[in-house]
């Protein structure tokens, strides 16, 4: 895949720390197809570092010419200053939670505010007794969930992967190994499926799975009740679905594996 623009990098300007940090944060929240100076978000990040789009495009292009995923698959970015981003990229990539969290400490500077007050929507509801090293436990958790969420959304270009819906209120990031179980793989894209919310929940709590070829399976509870209206409704209509493959990170195979041996009921 190729982006379908030409990008003049700008020579002789040094990047600092803090905006290598910032545009790897985008990379992870937009689709690799729209890595170019018409997306509204490259604009936005531009407008805040004083940078113009296309520059912001390039860096992200060249961040993807770093991830072993996209090149397994034939992506291969643009190699030009490849090792500034490698540098970032082995830093971070294996320690996302630390990632996401400086990152979007960054980001919040940039906007002129703080994280608590970018997030009070998704903070509020931490009791207020709760402060300290706990309180920032809490903090880092909730920040690190909602950027698993623009993260996944925007692997799967913000369709449920299973049945095509763009309902952005309807859509969950749904992790295939649970977030309490498997701390390493929390941030992991490859750990994330997009699904509108009724098959979110079936997913979860084990009626249906994937194969490993991404077909969908029913467990025998929800097969034994086919013959429901409800239940011939919202599921029969789908039964030979096939998960949408991302652009970015397909879902592993490993962790379906375990989903299928740990979550769905037999």
């Amino acid at each position: 895949m190729e982006l379908n623009m030409i990008i003049k990098p700008q020579k002789g300007d040094k990047w600092s720390r803090e905006e290598m940090i910032l545009v790897f944060n985008l990379y992870f929240k937009i689709p690799y197809r729209t890595f170019t100076n018409r997306n509204p978000e490259v604009i936005s990040l531009a407008n805040l570092m004083g940078r113009t789009p296309s520059s912001i495009a390039l860096r992200l292009s060249n961040f993807a010419s770093c991830d072993p995923l996209l090149q397994g698959r034939g992506i291969k970015g643009m190699d030009a200053h490849k090792k500034k981003c490698q540098i970032y990229w082995d830093e971070f990539f294996e320690n996302k939670e630390r990632l996401v969290f400086e990152s979007e400490q960054i980001l919040s500077k940039y906007q002129d505010t703080t994280i608590e007050h970018k997030y009070d929507d998704i903070l509020s509801n931490i009791p207020k007794d709760i402060k300290g090293e706990s309180r920032l436990k809490e903090v880092k958790t909730r920040v690190n969930q909602n950027f698993f969420r623009k993260m996944v959304l925007a692997n799967y270009d913000n369709k449920c992967a299973l049945t095509g819906i763009d309902i952005k209120e309807l859509l969950i990031a749904s992790h295939i190994i649970p977030w309490s179980v498997n701390d390493k793989e929390r941030l992991n894209p490859e750990n994330g499926i997009c699904l509108s919310t009724l098959y979110d929940k079936a997913f979860d709590c084990g009626l249906i799975s994937f194969d490993d070829d991404y077909k969908l399976i029913f467990s025998k509870e929800l097969q034994s009740n086919m013959d429901k209206v409800y239940y011939n409704k919202y599921f029969d209509s789908i039964k030979h679905n096939k998960l949408i493959i991302p652009n970015k990170y397909k879902p592993n195979t490993k962790f379906l594996e375990w989903h299928r041996d740990t979550i769905l009921k037999k």
